[in-house]
């Protein structure tokens, strides 16, 4: 007859899930436990394995249950405040009934004690739940990709996420932009990364998609949010465990371009969390080629021809624990560490003609190692008041990074003098961030706060210059070090800021949401330099950041929007570093001290409409930017006037641009197993050069620039399921000239075991083309550049994937009796945890 306790057992595990689910919408988020001693009556005997469930004070559906241990003790964890009734089951006992039993927010504990039961049985039927959350996710405020749910990204990377992304491109750098602006603030769990200030690109490729659960985009974000980014902010929500016992899962992928591994593990226990990740990846050896030619108007000209080989691995951890001391006190901690490494041996063959050399040929080899570490802690302190909604967050956060850049550049001739070059970067930044939140009546929300962000980031470059009167087979060993040409850059960047943000909830479904921002930026930079005459410079500005959205829900399923939003793009490091980057000895680049924030304003109309499964948004917006930062190249010799011409880029404010835009979403099911996704968006480019900028220009007119990405998944019989996806991208036009355009194709299949918790799958990505080339166009008068880079694309890949948890009801030490529950509940933003990619819940 102990069958018909693990029956029960099972039910209330079943109805814990759904009890979760359905009542994750408001309130206080705190639980607690209800336990106690359940004896016989006659006897004093403890029962053992009797049925203890809970219920809704004066309620017949039970919440949850647990099953005694053989000392008669049981715990209902996770309880969240209320009046609840609890319900003793035993064969050859009748019912016995506590009602009410009250857990408070200022006592989420309840030791019911002994509970004695006098010498009937009930048998509930079961209860399945199943559900699944939509691939994309069209909400007010921001669009969501649910990550965990695309099978074709297993094997990838953030940066393969992010191409599928509605509104996102992504460059063959790895470059970000949204709907054509690169100037993107990328946060992760919502919080900024030091790591990706240094090299954005970098960061997103050394994140496994395995580890991401969603990415939200948000292209009008109120003043609450940071005003950094003109064209909006990309969060990365990464997977975490959220239930009680503990849980996790593992992934991995082999394929011809990029192997990676991913681990989670979370343990929940009453008001206690904590969740740990590892993974990393490593890309297979690729060998592309790149071709460059650079012509003068006095016929100055060189061309070269050259391989490069590239190694990458990348490694990416986390840990992160919270503690809800009761219903208006919490704590939460984590710590996450990135490191990526890729090393690049390169050969180039270059000839040319110049008016004082004439004819020129030589050979290049180059060696390169680049490899960053960082660090994110952040602490944070969550205080609850009486009243629902009101709210105090204290924030602070260490990001703390180091890196490496080390290069040789050794040249057949002497015209071009060898050169060793070793930077080291050290950076470390520093934030404090305190937000209120008031909800002042049913139709008034005040939310106010500040923050301040303080960097300090040090670069040493130690140059090493060749001596050519010395004879040895080792070439580096002739390096000697160069105290004229190292330098020393140290940049220091502070950023405080207030804002407060007003919600109006209005009659007839109207609802506004306006704030105002301030933000009192500061920086100092302090070069030092034998050989460059730089100096220190300062820079202060204050920006005044107001947004505005005006909200009215037409019908239940129809929503128009109307948006005004201004963000500005601060130049980094590499902007305002005046010396000169050498890693490419072909294009050489240069900050610029002096560079001024680009300063953007958008007007948007948002329409949203939800059909049955069917999803349809449509926007149309205008955007004007001033002070627009753009690298501008020009011919340059290096060593003098009998040297090679290679290409300088250095960066500035060139001016404004004026820039129209729409974008489609839509997803439709033509019928229940397909589900089709389609986003296009469109916008103009019309530089406006000002001044001196004028004459660089090569751009004329008017250009319409677009992108867009369509996916297909269909669920057939047995649980195998089949996914194709393609996006793409028109050319880019800057200042001066073009970049290619760019699409990949990609389809996978998996093969669902274990009720979903087991997946392995197929995965290939552009069958058709080994190979994507990369053409870049400058030119204005007197100067033109063309570059062709050729890089290996075509990958085939193998995806395992495994999700486990285990929910224990009973004595531990009692292996055999009790339930195992692995049907774990999905969380929101960051709160719970799912199958990675390519697995299945």
């Amino acid at each position: 007859m102990k069958r018909f306790y693990i029956i029960i057992a099972i039910l209330c595990s079943f109805i814990t899930a759904k009890a979760q689910i359905g009542l994750g919408g408001g309130g206080s988020t705190t639980v607690g436990k209800i336990s106690g001693n359940v004896i016989d009556s006659l006897t004093k005997k403890p029962m053992d394995y009797a049925s203890v469930g809970l219920y809704r004070s004066g309620g017949k559906a039970p919440i949850t249950g647990v099953i005694t241990d053989e000392k008669g003790n049981f715990r209902l964890d996770n309880v969240k405040p209320g009046n609840y009734k609890v319900v003793i089951t035993f064969i050859g006992y009748p019912d016995k009934v506590i009602d009410p039993v009250v857990t408070t927010a200022a006592k989420p504990d309840n030791n019911m004690g002994v509970i004695s039961v006098p010498p009937s049985s009930k048998v509930l039927k079961e209860v399945q739940i199943q559900g699944q959350s939509a691939l994309i996710e069209n909400k007010i405020d921001k669009i969501v990709y649910n990550a965990e749910k695309d099978i074709t990204a297993a094997g990838g990377n953030a940066t393969d996420l992010l191409g599928k992304v509605p509104l996102v491109t992504v460059d063959i750098n790895g470059n970000v932009s949204v709907r054509g602006d690169a100037n993107v603030r990328v946060l992760i769990n919502g919080k900024p990364s030091g790591a990706t200030s240094t090299s954005l690109s970098d960061v997103l490729k050394a994140i496994p998609a395995s580890q991401i659960k969603s990415i939200e985009v948000i292209t009008s974000p109120s003043a609450k949010y940071d005003a950094e980014g003109s064209a909006g902010i990309i969060n990365i929500i990464t997977k975490q465990k959220n239930v009680s016992g503990i849980s996790g899962s593992v992934s991995a992928a082999v394929g011809t371009r990029q192997n990676n591994g991913n681990f989670n593990l979370g343990y929940n226990k009453n008001r206690f969390s904590l969740n740990a990740n590892i993974g990393g990846n490593l890309t297979w050896p690729q060998t592309s080629t790149i071709d460059q030619m650079i012509e003068l108007g006095d016929a100055t000209n060189s061309t070269s021809h050259g391989t490069s080989r590239v190694t990458r691995h990348a490694s990416n951890s986390s840990i992160s624990a919270n503690y809800e001391f009761n219903a208006f006190n919490s704590i939460n901690s984590s710590f996450k560490l990135l490191d990526f490494n890729f090393n690049t041996n390169s050969n180039t063959h270059t000839f040319g003609a110049n008016p004082f050399q004439g004819p020129y040929v030589y050979d290049l080899h180059s060696t390169q190692h680049n490899e960053f570490s960082n660090f994110d802690w952040n602490f944070d302190y969550t205080h609850k008041f009486k009243k629902e909604g009101e709210e105090l967050d204290l924030s602070t956060q260490w990001s703390h990074g180091t890196g490496t850049t080390n290069y040789t550049n050794l040249f057949s001739t002497q015209f071009n003098p060898n050169v060793k070059n070793n930077i080291a970067g050290l950076n470390n930044e520093f934030t404090l961030q305190g937000d209120y939140t008031l909800p002042i009546n049913k139709v008034f929300k005040l939310e106010a706060g500040g923050k301040g962000i303080f960097r300090r980031i040090n670069s040493t470059s130690d140059y090493y210059s060749y001596d050519y009167t010395q004879v040895n087979n080792d070439p580096n060993a002739n390096f000697y070090f160069d105290n004229v040409l190292s330098n020393i850059y140290k940049y220091n960047q502070n950023v405080v800021a207030g804002y407060s943000v007003f919600t109006i909830t209005l009659p007839k479904k109207w609802s506004i949401l306006a704030g105002m921002r301030l933000e009192n930026t500061s920086i100092h930079g302090d070069p030092e330099s034998l050989s460059q005459e730089v100096q220190p410079f300062n820079q202060t500005y204050l920006t005044v950041v107001p947004s505005l959205t005006i909200q009215k829900q037409l019908t239940t399923t129809q929503t128009i929007k109307l948006a005004y939003s201004k963000r500005i793009t601060r130049p980094s490091l590499q902007f305002l570093n005046p010396f000169v980057n050498k890693s490419n000895s072909q294009a050489w680049q240069v900050g610029n001290p002096q560079l001024s924030p680009e300063v953007s304003q958008t007007l948007e109309v948002d329409y949203n409409s939800f059909i049955g499964t069917s999803i349809l948004n449509v926007s149309a917006y205008y955007k004007h930017t001033a002070g627009l930062i753009e690298g501008i190249g020009a011919p340059y010799q290096p060593y003098g006037p009998d040297s090679t011409t290679i290409s300088l880029t250095r960066f500035q404010n060139v001016g404004a641009n004026n820039s129209f835009g729409g974008s489609i979403f839509g997803t439709i099911n033509p019928f229940k197993a397909l589900t089709i996704i389609m986003n296009i968006n469109a916008y103009t480019y019309k530089p406006d050069p000002t001044g001196l900028f004028s004459k660089d220009k090569s751009q004329n007119g008017t250009y319409i620039q677009y992108g867009g990405f369509v996916r297909a998944s269909l669920n057939l019989p047995k649980d195998y399921v089949v996914e194709t996806f393609a996006f793409g991208s028109s050319p880019r036009h800057t200042l001066q000239g073009t970049t290619s355009n760019f699409s990949i194709f990609g389809i996978g299949a998996k093969k669902q075991l274990m009720q979903k918790r087991l997946a392995i799958g197929l995965n290939v990505i552009e069958p058709f083309h080994a190979n994507k080339n990369f053409t870049t166009n400058l030119s204005s008068p007197g100067y033109k550049q063309y570059s062709n880079f050729q890089l290996p694309f075509r990958s085939y890949g193998i995806t395992f994937s495994y999700s486990f948890g285990k929910l224990s009801f009973s004595n531990p030490n009692a292996p055999k009796k009790g339930v195992n529950n692995d049907d774990l509940k999905q969380g929101d933003q960051g709160g719970g945890g799912g199958a990675p990619a390519g697995g299945g819940r």
